[in-house]
Formats: C-alpha cells, structure tokens, sequence
C-alpha cells in the first residue's frame, strides 16, 4: 500500500485546511486509516481515526471538536478537517493504514505509512 499525504503548508492561525491522503496499492474499503502528527522534539501521536466503511471514527481528546476525519472509497482518499488551527498544531501530519473493520488508535496497529505533509501555523 502506497500513501501519499498532501494540504500541508504555512497557514495562519484561525486557518481551516483539509488534509488530503490518497492509498494506492490495495482495495481502499478493505483498509482501515488513521491520522498521526509529530510536532518538533516530539513523538507521533495519534489525532483520529476512521473504520473502512466510514461509520466508526476516534478521535484524540486533545483535537475533538476541532478535527474531522472522513473518507472517499470511490476516490480511495481520506481526509483531515483541521479547524481554528493553533500554533502548537504545527506538525508533521502522517496516515497510515491497515487493513481491518475498526477504527484504531495505536501507532503499531497500523502496517503502511506515508511520507506526511508538513503544517506550519503562524500566529
């Protein structure tokens, strides 16, 4: 499975972008995907999660209610609706994928990874 994450840039504080991962390499329904970032001297951490139909999502505490996850299975892209973004959401923001039902959270869940896209916020 190939990824290739794409939305990231230098965006203003208050700035809603949508984050684009487009999965290749594998039937798109049949995978699970996820959201992680990794802000500077820092780990990975999870932001959100979606089941292969798009019916179960999770999201971390630290992002719910700003940020949506959602997918296409036509155009086998998921997506990350980051709203009224902040400083400290600066990051590198990675998907990842497996196959499976559900919606997880843990980074070793996942199996295939793509190259992230880089959020800058400027205050």
């Amino acid at each position: 499975v190939q990824l290739q994450a794409s939305g990231g840039g230098l965006v203003q504080a208050g700035d809603s972008p949508r984050l684009s991962c487009a999965a290749s390499g594998r039937t798109f329904s049949s995978l699970s995907m996820g959201w992680f970032r990794q802000a500077p001297g820092k780990e990975r951490d999870f932001v959100a999660s979606i089941s292969w139909g798009g019916r179960s999502t999770t999201y971390a505490d630290s992002v719910k209610g700003r940020v949506t996850i959602s997918r296409d299975n036509v155009k086998n892209t998921v997506y990350l609706q980051v709203n009224s973004l902040k400083p400290e959401d600066t990051a590198v923001y990675y998907c990842a994928a497996r196959g499976g039902s559900h919606s997880y959270t843990a980074m070793n869940a996942y199996d295939y990874w793509g190259q992230g896209t880089q959020v800058t916020v400027s205050s």
